[in-house]
């Protein structure tokens, strides 16, 4: 069905919907106290790095993985293993065998992809060129690097909407501390976050906060495109839905009811970065133009508000393993996940997902190369493509009454994670 049986009769309420004033204008939008290195205090609405501004959008970054960890799995898979491991290289040449150790510290990363909702944030605080400390609203301090444009002197700005200064922007190297808090009462932003259905070429449909072409993201924003040779600019506001026309071009119908066919730059053709939708029920997604089929903005039911986030507590279930043996307790994932605001990364057809924790009801084995995630709200989908769901994925550990258990992913069959 596209975007034309979309509308239908209902055109003139979408118009409507999208034009009227929602208290999810305010109470969804990322609001904080910017102090910077000389001083100065800014407080408002916030735009992050261009495409994120809504509490469910995500901060991205790379986070330092505890020896620890590697060290703990080390232990629990015995000492014939390692050994193992150590003394995997050996030859033979005229019936003499020669081994020596294989130094495999290396195999242990240092770092790992990393990323949180907004929302869960209490602080910001810059520590240098590469890296910040985040205090969560549970007290938990994490630290985060550059791995993306979210951290570090490659940030692409923060804009902080001071009603008393105007719009102040702000690089990297001018940020001293964030906090983050709910917009007051009476506060009012200048646009309102984009906000739809998007569906991919699958079927799967995926409702949140939208980021379109990983940069526009409010409705005063504009989508470019060429219309018979002349150039459009449209703002957001004006935008009803818009449906994928093939790798140049898209179909867009405006408010008003009238259509029009877009090319000619990459907000419509398959030059486009992604778009992603920050989905609060899941937790964020990239579609490419070749999976896109179409979104159609709207209004969100309620707010995704400041108050809907928490911190995220430790990961708690119940591990069952190929061979029938159950282990309760808490979890660490991948022998680095251990907290409900974490991400599980892994890709459906070419969409990239980062599901947060909180939100994954069940997880099960497929193959040696996917798995398949259950949310809460009952959305499945077989991911592959990371070592979170393949035979990569450094271990389940479970912290059970009677101590520490290890189980690998030859060895995993499910988990099932506790609603807490």
């Amino acid at each position: 069905m596209g975007v034309t049986g979309m509308l239908g009769a209902r055109g003139l309420l979408l118009a409507a919907l999208v034009a009227a004033p929602q208290q999810a204008d305010v109470d969804d939008r990322l609001y904080g106290r910017v102090v910077t290195q000389g001083g100065a205090v800014y407080t408002g609405f916030i735009r992050w790095d261009l495409n994120e501004g809504s509490w469910a959008d995500l901060l991205n970054g790379s986070k330092q993985l505890p020896v620890e960890n590697f060290e703990e799995a080390e232990r629990l898979r015995g000492e014939t293993r390692r050994e193992n491991r150590r003394n995997d290289r050996t030859i033979e040449f005229l019936g003499i065998r020669v081994s020596w150790d294989e130094d495999d510290d290396g195999d242990f990363p240092e770092q790992a992809e990393s990323g949180i909702r907004f929302g869960h944030l209490s602080s910001l605080t810059v520590l240098d060129d590469r890296s910040a400390l985040l205090v969560l609203r549970s007290g938990l301090e994490v630290e985060l690097s550059g791995g993306s444009t979210d951290i570090g002197s490659d940030l692409r700005g923060v804009t902080v909407d001071d009603p008393e200064r105007g719009e102040v922007e702000l690089r990297w190297r001018d940020l001293d501390a964030i906090e983050f808090m709910a917009a007051p009462p009476g506060a009012t932003p200048r646009s309102r976050r984009l906000h739809g259905t998007l569906r991919d070429r699958w079927g799967n449909a995926y409702t949140g906060y939208v980021s379109w072409d990983v940069d526009e993201i409010y409705t005063t924003d504009v989508l470019d495109g060429e219309e018979d040779g002349r150039s459009r600019k449209i703002p957001f506001d004006r935008i009803a839905a818009i449906e994928r026309a093939g790798s140049s071009g898209a179909r867009v119908t405006l408010t008003s009811g009238e259509e029009i066919t877009l090319r000619g730059t990459n907000d419509v053709d398959s030059s486009n970065r992604g778009i992603q939708v920050s989905d609060p029920g899941l937790g964020q997604v990239q579609v490419a133009w070749d999976e896109f089929e179409d979104v159609r903005f709207h209004a969100p039911d309620r707010p995704t508000g400041y108050d809907s986030f928490g911190g995220g507590e430790r990961l708690q279930g119940t591990v069952l393993t190929e061979g029938g043996d159950r282990y309760s307790g808490f979890i660490r994932w991948d022998n680095d996940e251990e907290f409900a605001w974490e991400l599980l990364d892994g890709e459906y057809r070419d969409v990239v997902f980062d599901i947060e924790f909180g939100k994954i009801e069940r997880i099960r084995k497929r193959s040696s190369r996917s798995a398949m995630v259950t949310l809460r709200d009952g959305r499945t989908f077989e991911l592959d493509g990371s070592n979170d769901v393949n035979r990569q994925n450094k271990g389940v550990l479970v912290d059970t009454e009677e101590g520490l258990v290890l189980v690998e992913w030859d060895e995993f069959r499910e988990v099932t994670f506790e609603r807490r």
